[in-house]
């Protein structure tokens, strides 16, 4: 059974910054893509970066230029590092692997991580 473990929510100023970690467990034989998505309160859940397997990255425009995501592959590790946060960052981070495993394909969700961002 995959798992993942995210880390490094919490609360920071405007203008400050937090990273996430999500590392994924179980029964691994490959990660396609990693992933992170937010939801705030009474929206829907939006794709915020996004690496694959050979490393090409999508962002949302509205992180674009402060927020880098990347990979420790030999840790199936995901991390998003988030700088000049604003309010409107405040959500709960989800993390997202896609890959295969001892039970076939799998996509998966994290529990979900909280960030607030004060002004």
């Amino acid at each position: 059974q995959v798992q993942l473990v995210e880390s490094g929510g919490g609360l920071v100023q405007a203008g400050g910054s937090l990273r996430l970690s999500c590392v994924a467990s179980g029964g691994i034989f490959s990660i396609n893509t990693m992933a992170w998505y937010r939801q705030a309160p009474g929206n829907r859940r939006d794709l915020v970066a996004q690496i694959t397997s050979g490393g090409t990255l999508n962002y949302a425009d509205s992180v674009k230029g402060r927020f880098t995501i990347s990979r420790d592959y030999g840790k199936n590790t995901v991390y998003l590092q988030m700088n000049s946060l604003k309010p409107e960052d405040t959500a709960v981070y989800y993390c997202n692997v896609l890959g295969s495993g001892s039970r076939g394909v799998f996509n998966y969700w994290g529990q979900g991580t909280q960030v607030t961002v004060s002004s």
